[in-house]
């Protein structure tokens, strides 16, 4: 690794595309303290510094790839661009909260609580044998299923419809002729309407 120190950033990202992979590895690890300095004046709601850090690195990463003498500019220049962009952008979407329900999503077959019950089995399991308390338990479910269906568009109906008989949203949007964001936003208001 020594042996890169007497070339410029700019020859080594030439040797690293004639083949020499062993300048990815010098490079990343060259500008990770630039990417620890970048990453620490920033917050990332729902994350941490690591993150952050992560981010910076692809953007060093794409700064790497990217990267075009020709345009005689200085790769590090480039890089701190590529970084402070790729930070910028996460923080930016963070702050959107595009990722929430996603990030914040309960699993319906996930174990959870003291028992170790997924929430499906606790939702329709029967406390006991008692055939009274099997109808009661069906007919809320069945309440719960009713109300839920009034509150949904026509739309909404057939589209959870679809998704409940195991289509995927690309599937959906064919069959329905739209797009698969259209698919998951009216699949977002379901979810909306059901809490």
């Amino acid at each position: 690794m020594d042996s890169y120190c007497k070339f410029t950033d700019e020859q080594l990202i030439g040797k690293l595309r004639l083949g020499d992979k062993k300048i990815m590895d010098y490079i990343l690890d060259k500008y990770k303290p630039l990417v620890r300095k970048k990453a620490n004046a920033m917050y990332l709601i729902g994350g941490d510094t690591d993150d952050l850090i992560q981010e910076g690195m692809i953007g060093l990463f794409k700064a790497i790839r990217d990267f075009k003498a020709e345009r005689e500019a200085s790769f590090g220049h480039f890089a701190e661009l590529c970084i402070n962009r790729q930070l910028y952008s996460a923080v930016e979407a963070s702050n959107r909260k595009k990722h929430a329900p996603l990030n914040t999503y309960i699993s319906f077959y996930a174990k959870t609580g003291e028992e170790g019950m997924a929430l499906a089995d606790t939702l329709f399991a029967a406390s006991d044998d008692n055939p009274e308390q099997l109808v009661i338990d069906q007919e809320n479910l069945k309440l719960l299923w009713d109300r839920l269906r009034e509150r949904l568009s026509a739309m909404e109906r057939e589209v959870l419809d679809d998704y409940l008989s195991g289509l995927n949203y690309r599937q959906i949007a064919e069959k329905r002729g739209t797009s698969p964001k259209a698919i998951d936003n009216a699949l977002q208001r379901i979810k909306a309407k059901f809490r």
